[in-house]
Parts: structure tokens; sequence; C-alpha cells
């Protein structure tokens, strides 16, 4: 059964468009001539196995690794907000959260202190993600929920258009990921979402268009056709018992 065709794929506007991607690492197909699209002010979740290429797709759409094929973005050069699975950082760097902010809204050496501006800016994006309460701390005392809305906060400042997400729950507690969740319902219909994730209640919950990858695409959906089909067996290898 040809699992990918028998999903329509999105209606106009689209935010993205995926055309015949390739990966190849050394002697390694990574992806596998991928063709998708990315609804245009909706939230897009990409699932599937660990080593499926969910992050290798994210790479490529930022521009980080070579690939085959090609995007198309509409607008074209959109503004990309990013929020990675971790920041790789010095937990003993003395950088407080609002300075963490201000060093991506501005230009100017931390020694030489912070405008009014910058200031406010930093304060109301962290206001948007509940963290205004975090200014002063240090971005190394944070727990992992607490990061992450820095991390997001720190996104936002892009004014992104299209907003990706890598696994924004991983080391996430209870309390962050209903959080997280709230955030998201905040979030539709102001900006298109692209995100990863291994949580499969999330992507029901939140997404309007599903992808699922192992390094090809096995389906692609609203969230009802991708669930009651066997679309999620086919990608993560599971048996159906029968």
């Amino acid at each position: 059964m040809n699992l990918h065709a028998a999903h329509p794929l999105a209606p106009r506007p689209w935010a993205l468009e995926i055309k015949g991607l390739s990966v190849r690492l050394g002697r390694l197909d990574i992806l596998t001539d991928l063709s998708a699209q990315i609804p245009a002010g909706g939230q897009t979740v990409i699932i599937g196995p660990n080593g499926g290429g969910k992050t290798t797709l994210i790479r490529a759409i930022l521009g980080e690794i070579s690939y085959l094929g090609r995007f198309e973005f509409q607008p074209p050069n959109p503004r990309l907000g990013y929020v990675p699975q971790r920041l790789a950082f010095d937990r003993h760097l003395p950088l407080t959260v609002l300075e963490f902010l201000a060093l991506g809204l501005t230009n100017r050496p931390l020694w030489l202190g912070r405008s009014w501006e910058v200031t406010r800016k930093s304060l109301e994006l962290l206001r948007e993600v509940r963290a205004d309460h975090l200014t002063g701390r240090r971005l190394g005392d944070l727990s992992g929920g607490e990061l992450q809305r820095v991390l997001l906060a720190s996104a936002l400042s892009q004014r992104p258009e299209l907003l990706i997400m890598d696994e924004p729950a991983t080391g996430v507690d209870v309390y962050g990921e209903q959080l997280l969740c709230e955030l998201l319902e905040g979030f539709k219909g102001r900006f298109t979402i692209l995100m990863v994730s291994h949580d499969l209640p999330t992507a029901r919950a939140h997404a309007d268009w599903i992808i699922c990858l192992n390094r090809r695409i096995i389906a692609q959906g609203p969230p009802e056709s991708i669930f009651n089909s066997p679309a999620l067996a086919a990608t993560f290898g599971l048996h159906s018992g029968s």
C-alpha cells in the first residue's frame, strides 16, 4: 500500500514546499526523494523514529547541510525562528537570561550596557513565553523547561514567519509540557510552525498537518487521517498483530 499517495498534499496556501529532497552523508542515504508541503499559518509536526532523518530535514531547511532538491518558500526568503533541541554552552558562564536575549537584539557589546529599548523588548518577549520572572537568573541555572522557553523567546525575537522547533519538549517536566501546549495554542494563526516531536499525543492535539518520516515520506495529512491509518505502524516499524 502506498501510504504517501493515500493522503493528498496540503491545499494552498502553503508556507514551504519540499521538492525531491535527498541528503547523503558519506555513503549513507539519510533522506531520499522527499516531497511535502507545509500549510501556511498552521502547525505541522514531523514524527518518526530515532535515526529517521527528522533533525537532518530541519538542518537542510536551515541551510546547515548540503542536499539535493529544493525548497520553495511562500513568501520567498521568510524570516525564520529556530528553537533547537538543546543549546550547547558553558553552564558556568555568568550570563543572565536578560543578557542572553539582548545579544540577539543588538550588536552592542554587553559591557557597554543595554539600551532601554533592548531591555523593553527582552522583557516583552519573556512575558510572551511566561518567563519574565527569569530575567536575572543565570542561563546555566535554568531547568530544561525554563531554558526551552528562553530559547523560544529568542526565536520570537526574529519576528518569524516560519517558526521551526526541534523536539521542544525534550527534558521538560510535566508542568513545562503543559505550558508549552498552552503557548502553542496561543501561537495558532500568528505564523507557521514546523515542529519535530516524538510525543504522539502532542502531535494529535496541536498539529493541523502531520508528516510521517523514516528516511522517506511515509505519509502526510491531517491528524485524523494519519492516526486512523496504517501510517504510524509503517513509520515506526510496529507490528499490527495480525
